[in-house]
């Protein structure tokens, strides 16, 4: 701001009666506009800046624009430049960019009290020492012009890895039962697998559980109104529905 003063009131003033009434040496001006003509005079830590700058752009750009700073910064260390999470944080907010935002719930469980509930076997540790030993299930939804979609996902939460996964317009068991076949197909072995889901009347109807005791799957189900119950498949619809299914384009997020 300094020498952009200067620079405009230097022709009708000069240069040095503007640094006298702002009090500045018109020496660190004459510098700074030297730099400016000649970027290889900069300060180390300028040009460390000016290139964290565009990586930072980079790999914003690079990914859809939905990264926020803690995920650019984690890309940052996986390329092999070592920065600061808050470093990321201050020059994303100089540049004016920022990730994508989670917009507003909708109601996709819908509880039936009358059904028999497994109990919960996870008990929010969702850890795993190896694939097909904890799978996550849940609905979540997306508006488009034409009107609601549901889908269905299935996370393995070892590989953090979607197994299986459906698409439909009603909320119908056939919904969460394609998306479970679809993971059985992927992954075939289900020996000591367990199933864990929120408490939704498709994961507890006949058809569903049935097919889970068919292919030796242990179901496990959290509890009433408590989304922390199945928080890691709730993580995947939120980041499905900011970074896939963007505010952005042809889908609306809500």
């Amino acid at each position: 701001m300094t020498v952009a003063f200067v620079d405009q009131h230097k022709e009708q003033y000069g240069v040095e009666p503007v640094c006298r009434q702002i009090q500045i040496a018109p020496s660190s001006y004459y510098k700074h506009k030297a730099r400016e003509r000649d970027p290889d005079r900069l300060p180390d830590r300028i040009k460390r800046y000016m290139k964290l700058e565009f990586n930072i752009q980079r790999v914003w750009e690079g990914n859809f624009r939905v990264y926020g700073a803690r995920k650019v910064w984690r890309q940052l260390l996986r390329e092999g430049t070592s920065v600061a999470r808050c470093t990321v944080e201050r020059l994303m907010k100089k540049l004016g960019i920022q990730g994508v935002r989670r917009g507003k719930q909708c109601r996709t469980t819908i509880a039936d009290g009358l059904l028999d509930r497994p109990t919960d076997k996870v008990n929010r540790q969702f850890v795993a020492t190896r694939s097909n030993q904890l799978w996550v299930a849940d609905i979540t939804f997306v508006a488009t012009w034409t009107g609601f979609v549901y889908v269905a996902f299935i996370t393995d939460v070892f590989a953090r890895y979607i197994v299986g996964w459906r698409v439909s317009r009603s909320l119908h068991t056939d919904l969460v039962l394609d998306a479970l076949e679809q993971a059985l197909w992927a992954r075939r072995e289900t020996k000591g697998l367990i199933h864990h889901s929120d408490h939704g009347c498709q994961y507890l109807s006949i058809r569903y559980t049935e097919r889970l005791i068919e292919v030796n799957i242990e179901a496990s189900v959290g509890s009433v109104g408590d989304s922390y119950d199945n928080a890691l498949a709730e993580t995947i619809n939120g980041l499905y529905k900011t970074e896939v299914i963007r505010h952005r384009g042809p889908w609306a997020q809500y």
